[in-house]
């Protein structure tokens, strides 16, 4: 594939991870779920966040899975960044 190509999808998921930082940043405040913009966050982030959600478990009232998904999308994102510069 196109180095540029990648580099883009790279862009993408690093977006996308961002996005789920806001998402986790967003349950500390219990009236977020209100607005507008949130419930457009919520919409674009559930199709990843809910499966893995349930697929990685709680540790005790905590909820890891958006941290795990984070990471991952990050070290995706790095790897196909640095396939399409060279590395």
């Amino acid at each position: 594939m196109s180095d540029d190509f990648l580099a883009y999808i790279g862009w993408l998921l690093r977006i996308f991870a961002y996005l789920i930082v806001a998402r986790a940043f967003s349950s500390w405040f219990p009236d977020a779920r209100r607005h507008t913009i949130i419930q457009l966050l919520y919409q674009v982030t559930d199709p990843v966040m809910i499966p893995a959600s349930r697929l990685i478990p709680r540790i005790g009232m905590i909820d890891i899975s958006p941290m795990i998904v984070i990471l991952v999308l990050f070290a995706i994102s790095s790897a196909l960044m640095g396939e399409a510069s060279g590395s």
